[in-house]
C-alpha cells in the first residue's frame, strides 16, 4: 500500500471517529477543515486552463452545503453577538463563492478562505484544549 493511500485511510478513519464522538467542538472543527478543503479545490478547478467543470461544480455544491451546516448549528440565544458575527462570516463566504461561480473565477473565494482559516484555527485550538482536559 502506498504512503498516499495509507494517509488517506488514516484521515478517513480519523474523521469518522470525530463524527461518532458527539463532541460538538471537534465536529465544528472537522466541518471547517472540510469546508476550507472544498473551497480550495473549487478555486483550483476554477482555473480555465486546468480546471474541470464537473469537479468545480461538486466542490462548489459541497462548500455551500458545509456553510449551511455551520450556519444551522449556530445557537443565537446562547451565542449572542458571536453567533451573529459567525453567521455573517458564513454568509459572506457563501456570497463570495456565488460571485466566483457566476464569473468563473476564484479570487473572492480565496479571500473568504483566508478569513475562515483564522476561525478554523480557533476551533482547532478549542478542540485540542478540550481533548487535553
Amino acid at each position: 500500500m502506498s504512503i498516499k493511500k495509507m494517509m488517506h485511510a488514516y484521515t478517513v478513519s480519523d474523521r469518522e471517529a470525530v463524527a461518532e464522538s458527539n463532541d460538538p467542538v471537534a465536529i465544528v472543527a472537522l466541518l471547517f477543515d472540510e469546508l476550507i478543503r472544498n473551497m480550495q479545490e473549487f478555486v483550483r478547478q476554477s482555473d480555465p486552463e486546468t480546471g474541470k467543470a464537473e469537479a468545480r461544480s461538486h466542490h462548489f455544491s459541497r462548500s455551500l452545503t458545509l456553510i449551511y451546516a455551520l450556519q444551522s448549528s449556530l445557537n443565537f440565544e446562547e451565542g449572542g453577538e458571536i453567533a451573529t458575527n459567525l453567521f455573517r462570516l458564513y454568509e459572506y463566504s457563501r456570497l463570495q463563492m456565488l460571485q466566483d461561480w457566476k464569473g468563473q473565477a476564484g479570487e473572492r473565494t480565496e479571500h473568504a478562505i483566508v478569513v475562515l482559516d483564522d476561525i478554523r484555527d480557533a476551533w482547532q485550538q478549542i478542540s485540542r484544549k478540550g481533548a487535553a482536559e
